[in-house]
């Protein structure tokens, strides 16, 4: 006991000193800790909304317990005619990110790492980077006039003799819209990232690896690959762990009730119940068993890549 109080102690000396020598650096964190204690860790508590049939008269804790012990909202989401739309809206609009999103600012990086002309090379990063200093409705804007029977999509088409077509109209284009839209926004600025990594590549290798007859391509292959592959697994971990996370602002922003079929997600699902149509429980319960479905998928990707790559997040 003695010894423990001893630490504890010993603990509290050794802060206080290093808070006197160090007190500017612990000040310049205090917003950052500030904002996640107010706007990330503090409207937590509201989940208990997601138990109660809400009332903004009463409150939340003077508003009334939900049936069925408190699940009555997961449970009215979970028979929904819109649940399997919009889960698996969700998980095809990550999946469709992951498989050609994910690895477009690797390619990037690699590529950008091989080009020796320094004027080239500056001139493609600014040019993919810049997309992602653009707001988002800026960017969905621009989508929507590409989009339209005279936009920029059907002028390219109709040089191959194609017919004009509303895009944006149609379910079965939305997900392919939505996606390379995405990637041609954050390809440059995502790959800033890879390429931080490849500099940390030992260039002794790539010399012996050369000398022993070793091709760009080979050399890319085995050793730029295997250097930067902990940065890779631990940037899908993330990558996953969001899959149900799909954005509703870009797609609030392109999407209509024609193409609800393939572009309402959960997202954008809670938003109509919760804040147009006032059902503040059943949004919340909503969010909750999407942030749930998040948790667990992060855990999973992590516990897969501890085994198989012996790289994690924890």
């Amino acid at each position: 006991m003695a010894a423990s109080v001893k630490k504890k102690n010993s603990f509290g000396t050794i802060f206080v000193k290093d808070f006197k020598q160090n007190y500017l650096l612990y000040l310049l964190v205090l917003p950052v800790i500030a904002y996640y204690i107010i706007f990330h860790y503090g409207p937590m508590g509201g989940i208990v909304i997601a138990f109660k049939n809400f009332k903004p008269n009463k409150g939340i804790f003077g508003s009334p317990w939900a049936n069925d012990f408190g699940f009555q909202h997961f449970l009215a989401f979970f028979n929904s005619i819109y649940f399997s739309r919009t889960v698996t809206n969700t998980l095809a609009i990550s999946l469709y990110s992951i498989v050609f999103g994910f690895p477009a600012p690797i390619l990037l990086a690699l590529m950008m790492n091989e080009v020796k002309n320094k004027i080239f090379k500056r001139t493609v990063q600014t040019l993919t980077y810049f997309p992602h200093f653009i707001s988002t409705v800026v960017i969905c804007g621009m989508v929507k006039q590409f989009c339209l029977t005279d936009g920029l999509f059907n002028q390219i088409g109709g040089f191959f003799g194609s017919s004009p077509v509303p895009f944006l109209q149609y379910p079965q284009y939305f997900r392919t819209i939505y996606t390379i839209s995405g990637i041609w926004q954050g390809v440059g600025w995502d790959s800033i990232i890879y390429l931080a990594a490849i500099t940390g590549v030992d260039m002794e290798l790539h010399e012996a690896a050369a000398l022993d007859g070793a091709g760009r391509f080979k050399r890319i292959w085995h050793i730029t690959l295997p250097a930067i592959k902990p940065t890779i697994v631990i940037l899908l971990i993330m990558k996953v762990g969001g899959m149900m996370s799909v954005g509703s602002e870009k797609i609030l922003l392109l999407y209509n009730e024609a193409i609800y079929e393939t572009a309402d997600v959960i997202s954008t699902y809670t938003y109509r119940r919760g804040l147009l149509k006032g059902d503040y429980s059943f949004s919340t319960a909503v969010s909750m068993f999407n942030s749930l479905i998040n948790f667990i998928l992060v855990c999973t990707a992590n516990a897969v890549s501890r085994k198989v790559t012996e790289t994690s997040l924890f």
